[in-house]
C-alpha cells in the first residue's frame, strides 16, 4: 500500500513526462467526444469541457498531437459518414440530414472546402462535369495535366509519341466526364506545379481527388512525406492502422491520379529499392534526384 500511495504521489508532481500524459489524456478525451458525438456538430466548448481544458488550450493541444484543429477531425468524420450513405444511393438531403447537417448547403460546403466539388458531383463520378486538359512540357517528360476548374484533377506524364496512350489512362479514371483539351486553360496550374518558385505553403494547389475511402486516405497520407525523405508501403499501412495492408497500400499508391503533386514517387520498397511506378522506374528516379536538388537549394 505505501508503494502504491508514493508511485500515486509521483505521478501527480509536476514534470515534463506528466505534462505531457496530461495533455495526450486531454486530446484523447477530446477525440472520443467528437468520435461519439460527431452527428450533433459539437460546439469547441462543449468539446473542451468534456476534455477538461479551456476552448483555447483544446484548440493548441489538438493540432499538437493530432496535427488538425479538433473542428477539422470532425468535419473529416461527417465526410466521411456522407461518402458512404452517398456511396450507398442516399440521396444528398439524407446524407446531409443524417451526417447531423441542417441540410444540403452545409453538406455542399463541406464538400467543396474538402473535395473541390459538390456532393452530387462527387456521387457521379464526375458525370456532368466539363475537365480540361493540356499537354506541358516539365522536368520529367510531357506532363498531362487536368483540371476541375476548381482544381488539379489529374496529373500524369508521357514519353514521346505516347501522350495520348497516356490520357486515356487518366480518362478512364472518370469515365463519367466531359474532357476538353485547352492548353492555355491548363498553363497556369502546370507552371505552379513545376515551378519551385511558386510552392507556397499558404497558397496551397487546390487538388480534387476521387477514390474509395481507403484510397484518398493512403493518398492523404502521401501528402505528409516531406520532400526529399521517402517511405515504405508498411509506413504508409502503419500510419493509416492498417499494418497488414501493406498490398492493398500499394494497390492505392498505384492508382494515385496525381502523380508528382501527390508523391507516390517518394514510396520506397521494405529494403529501400525503387519499386514499380505507374510511370517508369526512371522517371521515378529523375523525381527523386530533382528533389534532393531542390532541398540542397534551400
Amino acid at each position: 500500500m505505501m508503494n502504491l500511495a508514493m508511485n500515486d504521489q509521483r505521478l501527480t508532481k509536476p514534470g515534463p513526462q506528466n505534462a505531457a500524459l496530461r495533455d495526450y489524456d486531454s486530446v484523447r478525451r477530446a477525440i472520443a467526444y467528437i468520435s461519439e458525438h460527431w452527428r450533433a456538430q459539437p460546439t469547441i466548448e462543449s468539446i473542451a469541457e468534456a476534455a477538461s481544458v479551456t476552448p483555447d488550450e483544446l484548440h493548441h493541444l489538438f493540432r499538437r498531437w493530432a496535427g488538425l484543429t479538433p473542428k477539422a477531425f470532425m468535419q473529416a468524420l461527417t465526410l466521411d459518414h456522407a461518402k458512404g450513405l452517398l456511396r450507398s444511393s442516399a440521396s444528398v438531403l439524407d446524407a446531409a440530414l443524417d451526417s447531423g447537417l441542417s441540410g444540403p448547403g452545409r453538406l455542399h460546403d463541406l464538400f467543396v472546402t474538402h473535395e473541390s466539388m459538390s456532393p452530387g458531383e462527387w456521387k457521379a463520378g464526375g458525370a456532368g462535369m466539363t475537365l480540361i486538359y493540356g499537354f506541358h512540357a516539365s522536368p520529367f517528360g510531357t506532363a498531362i495535366v487536368i483540371s476541375s476548374g476548381r482544381g488539379l484533377a489529374g496529373l500524369a506524364f508521357a514519353d514521346p509519341g505516347e501522350e495520348r496512350t497516356a490520357f486515356a489512362d487518366m480518362q478512364r479514371r472518370w469515365p463519367n466526364a466531359t474532357f476538353i483539351e485547352d492548353h492555355p486553360g491548363t498553363a497556369g496550374l502546370a507552371q505552379r506545379i513545376f515551378d519551385a518558385k511558386l510552392w507556397r505553403p499558404d497558397q496551397p494547389l487546390r487538388v480534387t481527388m476521387i477514390g474509395t475511402d481507403f484510397e484518398v486516405r493512403v493518398w492523404e497520407t502521401l501528402l505528409k512525406i516531406p520532400m526529399g525523405c521517402a517511405s515504405t508501403y508498411g509506413d504508409i499501412a502503419a500510419k493509416i492502422e492498417r499494418p497488414t495492408a501493406s498490398r492493398a497500400v500499394g494497390a492505392a499508391v498505384g492508382k494515385n491520379p496525381l502523380s508528382f503533386v501527390v508523391p507516390c514517387h517518394r514510396v520506397l520498397g521494405k529494403s529501400g529499392a525503387l519499386t514499380g511506378y505507374h510511370w517508369g522506374i526512371t522517371r521515378k528516379q529523375a523525381m527523386l534526384g530533382w528533389e534532393a536538388g531542390q532541398v540542397g537549394m534551400n
